[in-house]
């Protein structure tokens, strides 16, 4: 199953951000990664994170996400973790 993982990055946090950096990097890349990348603020500054993983259920999520550097770190001033189905491309199309 695949989850969506929306972490938003706790004010004035942009150096705590690049000094773990690379930590973050090398935990998704050791990690069931369909694509991330991060958030930007009005500015073009990264303040936060937007992760999609395929994991078999959201514990798992929650665990992966307990133990990113990130998270370790203390940037996250909130994390929300969604359920997601890839719709387009070459997703499949619920009728509502």
């Amino acid at each position: 199953m695949l989850f969506a993982v929306y972490a938003l990055d706790k004010e004035n946090s942009l150096q705590l951000r690049m000094n773990t950096r690379e930590r973050h990097l090398a935990h998704l890349m050791n990690s069931p990664l369909v694509f991330a990348g991060p958030l930007l603020d009005e500015e073009g500054n990264m303040c936060g994170s937007l992760i999609v993983l395929e994991m078999e259920d959201i514990s798992q999520v929650k665990d992966f996400t307990e133990n990113d550097p990130y998270a370790i770190a203390g940037l996250f001033k909130s994390v929300e973790i969604r359920g997601f189905v890839k719709a387009f491309p070459s997703g499949e199309i619920n009728s509502a």
